[in-house]
């Protein structure tokens, strides 16, 4: 049952949402800050707000927005399509939700359709479902309640409660707004998708199908990509790697032209350290819900591409097993060696980019930190640099974590963004990116897996 001690102590401990929008890292995911701007910031960062929050983005393009709840629970209540709701709100809250949608300028023109929106009265629910439906509340006020599936075939099946259809609908509501955010920036219109890949970790599906999916195809609905088809790649933390490899060989083969990849919110990951934060008595930090989306197209001429030549795309087989040595020798130096590079010729490395304020206050260290040091000692094992050059070398090619959240955000590619914007400036050449995925989670085996790849500066831009 509910602890209500327990509720008091996170409820003082939230973050107010200024204050998760002028926390750093948060700002470096959204493309306001570099990672190099927030290697330059000390730490503590809950107690470095950056201050003014928007003119920093000056010459940079923002690759997104951050969302304050309310606004997130109409984009909730568009995503909603079953009727009964799964989110059901009164009229009131229904008209408020509108109101809240009409100044959002990616979702205005799409307001007038929450309402038509059915509204159910909790009498018409049976004590039963009413009781395992989740409240949802703003700032300690009733905003509506979350259920399961109520209609007959929703009855008793343990995949369609209220808490797991709410993880599913908070990563299709997320993975619509950086979709659209993606449309917007790209300035491409919804109708030129032909494909849509999602990458995140919620399990779609009923008891006969548990993680069937199906999300691809829902986020492109919401988004009016009314052209695409899509499919849900599944591959724990590397899955956005995962994507972005297969989207660039249906790209590179004539199969699409334009191919988005997805990747909503995991709500399972939200406050998923709050312990820790609770008994140092500081902020909750993993407190946003965050999702990405990458547009993959033919060659341009002028945007970075990726390296897709025979063995150049960096994969651990099964014979690799468990060690590190043999997990980094195979996706992050045989890729360089198959494609004539060492490891200098790669000017910067994304890996696992974890908020080390996060991980380290819930005592797991600085999960990309010790990353950066494993594949330093592996190009030190292989006499690609000096032992004495290690910590040097890792400060120029490195950056610290600043995903909000674990899983398959943070798995390299957040870096994306910021190397595409450092290549057009020509700081850098090349990146290359390095996900894994902890397959063990499983149950099905004591393996993990890794995906990398390597992005570049597109070589018709060289004289």
């Amino acid at each position: 049952g509910e602890n209500p001690e327990l509720i008091q102590k996170v409820t003082e401990h939230l973050r107010s949402f200024g204050d998760a929008l002028a926390y750093p890292p948060n700002q470096v995911f959204i493309g306001v800050l570099s990672p190099d701007d927030l290697a330059a910031i000390p730490r503590p960062w809950y107690q470095t707000p950056t201050k003014p929050v928007e003119p920093l983005s000056g010459n940079r393009e923002k690759f997104g927005e951050i969302l304050d709840q309310e606004s997130f629970f109409a984009l909730l209540k568009l995503a909603d399509v079953l009727n009964p709701p799964l989110f059901d709100v009164d009229a009131a809250q229904l008209a408020s939700l509108q109101k809240i949608l009409e100044r959002h300028n990616l979702f205005a023109s799409r307001a007038q359709e929450l309402a038509k929106k059915p509204i159910v009265s909790e009498n018409s629910i049976s004590d039963e479902k009413a009781e395992a439906s989740l409240p949802i509340t703003h700032k300690g006020d009733m905003r509506g309640s979350f259920h399961g599936d109520q209609r007959a075939e929703g009855r008793d099946d343990e995949n369609l409660v209220a808490h797991d259809l709410l993880e599913n609908l908070c990563a299709k509501a997320s993975g619509a707004l950086a979709l659209e955010w993606l449309l917007k920036r790209e300035k491409i219109s919804a109708a030129q998708i032909d494909f849509i890949i999602t990458c995140g970790e919620e399990a779609c599906g009923d008891r006969y199908q548990r993680g069937g999916g199906g999300m691809a195809k829902a986020i492109g609905e919401m988004c009016g990509c009314v052209n695409a088809a899509g499919m849900d790649v599944k591959n724990f933390c590397a899955a956005p790697a995962s994507a972005i490899i297969t989207a660039c060989t249906m790209v590179q083969s004539g199969l699409f032209k334009q191919v988005v990849v997805v990747g909503g919110g995991s709500l399972a990951k939200l406050g998923m350290k709050f312990q820790a934060f609770l008994e140092q008595d500081i902020p909750i930090l993993d407190d946003c819900l965050a999702s990405m989306a990458f547009l993959i197209s033919a060659d341009d001429g002028i945007s970075p591409v990726v390296r897709l030549e025979p063995g150049g795309v960096g994969m651990i087989p099964i014979n690799a097993g468990t060690s590190d040595e043999a997990v980094f020798r195979h996706y992050f130096l045989k890729p360089l060696e198959n494609l004539n590079l060492k490891t200098g010729d790669v000017d910067k490395y994304a890996l696992e980019l974890q908020n080390p304020e996060i991980m380290d206050f819930a005592g797991s260290g600085d999960v990309a930190q010790k990353n950066y040091r494993k594949i330093a000692a592996m190009a030190v094992m292989d006499k690609q640099l000096e032992k004495e050059n290690m910590t040097a070398w890792i400060k120029q090619v490195g950056m610290p974590g600043f995903a909000p959240t674990q899983g398959h955000i943070p798995s390299a590619v957040p870096y994306i963004g910021h190397a595409i914007e450092s290549m057009k400036r020509g700081e850098i050449k090349r990146a290359m990116f390095l996900s894994r995925a902890s397959l063990f989670l499983s149950r099905m085996t004591n393996l993990l897996d890794g995906v990398s790849f390597i992005l570049e500066k597109n070589p018709k831009l060289d004289p």
